[in-house]
């Protein structure tokens, strides 16, 4: 093992001593990198070999690296392995493939590649100026319910990010069956690893901390930043030790706060009501006439097309497929079994975190009358009720829909920014409620995953004619917040509305309002969120 391969599992064991003692450790750079364009402009050297990025106005781009060997054959369903070296200089101009999935009709962020199950790869935006000086970085994790989602679409581009001095990461990470998948066949061979999504991103952030440096980007300041299941995948690298060290901030868009957003079945326990992971993939391999639990029986699931495993499963219809286990399992390995309770503990990374929501983010809930829904809450329902409909003008529908996304995401972000500052962190808390102009009519609030573009200032690829300048005024300072929080640790900047730090006693969220501008009040939706907090600590 090379000197520098030690830096990052150095880091990690110090700040895990950190987290322990509750007392901050400096760490100087280690290691040694090739400056951005010491063999060429626009070319860096990385572990595996050289890769040639190309110019985007004042943006150095490079796409499709590959962080980690294709995860094919007999690597299907197995721990993430390293790149394979390559000679001379791969060119880094396109993006690689997505990872294997059924693209989904009406995804905010559509795909720009074809989906292929050799997929690990990783892209980096930069400024072109030339600096001595490193820079912050941030590494996106897009969302997609753990099924759909890539790293391609336009509007997940660094470009903004880059321009203001920050290295931007994006990545790819593997989906569905091939990411999140178990078997007893695979359990004997793998040791009940389940995860293989989560096992990618854990070797992209290690990836990042050996070579960021490379591209100008700092291994000491860097940020993960993720919506939906990629702000899920936040909470479980801030909950799992083997991602300490590989990041130094977080931000949580829409990811939950309270433990796993889409459950976490445990591998090979299970009952009636909960059935083990393996379960699952039991019938998805009978579908195919495969049985046993032999090496054979892995083989013939390992040889199976990308297509057969797939099986068109997509946010559209992994509710009503009985042969896939739902997302991310509780397999102890990759993940934390026991997400829920670390979070309660103050269990995990102590480092600055921004956290929000959208004003009209997802949840559901399926009470079929008033009194079933309310009655959910225990003791809390005629609180509830009060809170919710208190002269009983609201149908049912969007009660269930309010309700379903102030316990899936407003009060675990509530929550999750409170166990912040109890663990020693800063936290902030933000509520996103711009609506495009152009989709006013169609939409009451800002629903889920519309404040991506606008955090990444991409509103011109989403937009495109429909874009006003009030729009891209809400881009704007949108953005700003946060590249300063991934600059500082700290969102706040000269010229706008102070933003304080979470308080749980008197809680301020910054709400990215209508008229483009951040206001800082109190949350209009708190008597919800206390309704909400009522029933957990009476259950």
């Amino acid at each position: 093992m090379r000197e520098e391969e030690n830096v990052p599992r150095l880091k990690k064991k110090l700040m895990l001593i950190s987290l322990i003692l509750g007392t901050p450790l400096l760490l100087s750079a280690c290691g040694t990198s090739d400056n951005l364009g010491a063999q060429g402009i626009g070319v860096v050297k990385v572990e595996s070999g050289l890769v040639r990025g190309v110019e985007e106005e004042d943006v150095i781009v490079f796409k499709g690296i590959p962080y980690a060997a294709p995860p094919v054959g007999m690597l299907r369903w197995a721990a993430t392995q390293p790149a394979v070296s390559w000679n001379g200089i791969r060119e880094a101009s396109e993006f690689g493939a997505d990872c294997m999935q059924e693209p989904f009709p009406s995804d905010a962020a559509p795909l720009g590649t074809e989906p292929a199950e050799d997929c690990l790869f990783i892209n980096i935006w930069r400024s072109s100026s030339e600096s001595t000086a490193l820079q912050p970085v941030v590494v996106w994790i897009h969302g997609g319910g753990f099924v759909n989602g890539g790293s391609s679409p336009e509007v997940y581009s660094g470009h903004q990010y880059a321009q203001d001095g920050i290295v931007f990461v994006s990545f790819n990470y593997r989906l569905g069956r091939f990411g999140f998948f178990a078997h007893p066949a695979l359990t004997k061979a793998e040791g009940g690893l389940g995860n293989y999504g989560y096992l990618d991103q854990l070797a992209a952030l290690e990836w990042v901390q050996r070579n960021i440096q490379a591209f100008g980007g700092n291994p000491e300041a860097v940020t993960i930043m993720g919506e939906s299941a990629g702000g899920g995948s936040v909470i479980n690298l801030l909950t799992s030790t083997d991602a300490l060290g590989s990041f130094d901030r977080a931000i949580i868009m829409s990811g939950g706060g309270r433990g796993p957003i889409m459950g976490a079945r445990k591998v090979s326990e299970g009952d009636d009501h909960n059935p083990s992971a393996e379960s699952f993939g039991i019938r998805f391999a009978t579908q195919y006439g495969i049985s046993g639990e032999n090496k054979t029986t892995l083989n013939s699931l390992r040889a199976l097309t990308a297509s057969q495993v797939t099986d068109g499963l997509n946010m559209a219809s992994m509710r009503n497929q009985n042969t896939y286990a739902g997302g991310p399992l509780a397999d102890g390995a990759t993940s934390n079994p026991a997400q829920s309770e670390s979070i309660a503990s103050g269990q995990f990374a102590r480092v600055p975190v921004l956290i929000g929501t959208t004003s009209m983010d997802i949840g559901f809930n399926f009470a079929k009358t008033k009194q079933e829904l309310f009655s959910s809450f225990g003791s809390a329902s005629e609180i509830a009720r009060q809170a919710y409909d208190p002269e009983d003008k609201i149908d049912l529908r969007q009660l269930n829909m309010l309700v379903g996304a102030d316990k899936i995401m407003h009060e675990p972000a509530h929550y999750f920014a409170g166990k912040v500052v109890e663990s020693g962190s800063n936290a902030w808390l933000y509520r996103f409620s711009y609506v495009a102009e152009s989709k006013r009519r169609e939409w009451p609030g800002a629903p889920h995953a519309t404040d991506i573009p606008f955090f990444l200032n991409t509103v011109a690829a989403k937009y495109t004619d429909a874009l006003t300048d009030q729009d891209q005024k809400a881009a704007e300072i949108s953005q700003r917040y946060f590249a300063h929080f991934i600059k500082t640790g700290n969102p706040n900047f000269a010229g706008a509305p102070a933003w304080p730090s979470f308080n749980p006693e008197s809680p301020q969220i910054m709400n990215i309002a209508m008229s483009a501008t951040a206001e800082i009040s109190s949350d209009p939706l708190q008597d919800r969120i206390a309704a909400v907090r009522l029933s957990h600590a009476n259950k």
